[in-house]
Formats: C-alpha cells, structure tokens, sequence
C-alpha cells in the first residue's frame, strides 16, 4: 500500500479533508509570508483568516475521523468545512465590495485612534500612524486582490467538502 494510499484509506471523506488541510494551511502561510515581506493586513484581512485557521482544525480532524473510521463524523466535519469555507467567501466577498468602493467598510480601517488622548498626544499619533485601509488592495496578484483570490479558495473548498460529504453519504 502506498503512503498517499494510507493517508487516505478514509475514502473520498479522507481524501477531501486532507485535500482542504494542505490548501487552507498553504493559504495562510502564503498570506504570512506575504506580511513578513511588509504588507500589513487590514482588519477585513485579518476577519477573512478566521475561516481558514478554523477549517486548517475541522479539517484535520475530519481526516483523522475518515482514516479511523469514522465515516460518519467525518461527514459531518466535511459538512462543517463547507459552512465554514462559505463563510469565509462571504467575508471575502464583502472585502472585494469594499475595496471596489460598492459599500463601505468598517470603522476600525480608518485607523482611528484607541483610548482618551490630549490634543498633543491626538496631533503626535496622526503623524506616526498609518492606517491601513481596507478599500484600497495593498496587492494585485494577475490583477485580482488577495481577497478576490480568497473567494476563489474558498468556493472551492467550500465545493470540495460538500463533494466528499456527498461521496460519504453513499457509503454511510
């Protein structure tokens, strides 16, 4: 037996969660990665890895379930991973309507000052802080914003793990 074939003895269920684990845990790398090279996130930014840090966790456990054998669970954490990852596309949606100014975005990316200040202390932290705005992208990748690729990661995850639900209910 191989060792992919070993991982994934859960079946379709088994393959799929391991599948959305590499692809969200890949993600957020990427999106760490690309804040040590000195783009900081925004708020929305931060909002939309939520999805992701909680499937990288259903998603491992609903592996383990698959190669343990336990089809049922695992289709429900398969059920799980598709809310979850259909929620993060709708967060990212939201950030692309922010950033294409077809909304407003929240008030914390105004960069507003935190905490009762006096004037000098208000006039000295507008010249040191520089918010970072969520309706302008900090980065283009083939001319999209990293929360318009984020819809696209997630739709497909979101899609993947209602595949694997489906293939599991077959065998449940």
């Amino acid at each position: 037996m191989s060792r992919f074939a070993a991982i994934t003895r859960g079946g379709a269920p088994g393959a799929s969660a391991l599948f959305i684990l590499v692809v969200a845990a890949a993600t957020i790398a990427g999106a760490w990665t690309i804040e040590a090279m000195g783009y900081i996130p925004c708020e929305l930014c931060l909002l939309g890895r939520k999805p992701y840090y909680v499937g990288i966790g259903l998603a491992a456990l609903t592996a383990l379930s698959a190669w343990r054998g336990a089809k049922r669970l695992a289709r429900w954490g398969l059920l799980g991973l598709s809310l979850v990852f259909l929620a993060g596309a709708a967060i990212a949606a939201y950030h692309v309507g922010v950033e294409l100014h077809v909304w407003p975005g929240p008030t914390e990316c105004s960069g507003a000052p935190t905490g009762a200040l006096s004037a000098d202390d208000f006039m000295a932290q507008l010249k040191r802080v520089k918010p970072v705005r969520c309706d302008a992208p900090a980065l283009l990748v083939f001319g999209f914003s990293l929360a318009a690729w984020s819809v696209l990661v997630c739709l497909g995850l979101a899609a993947l793990a209602a595949w694997g639900w489906r293939r599991a209910g077959a065998s449940v």
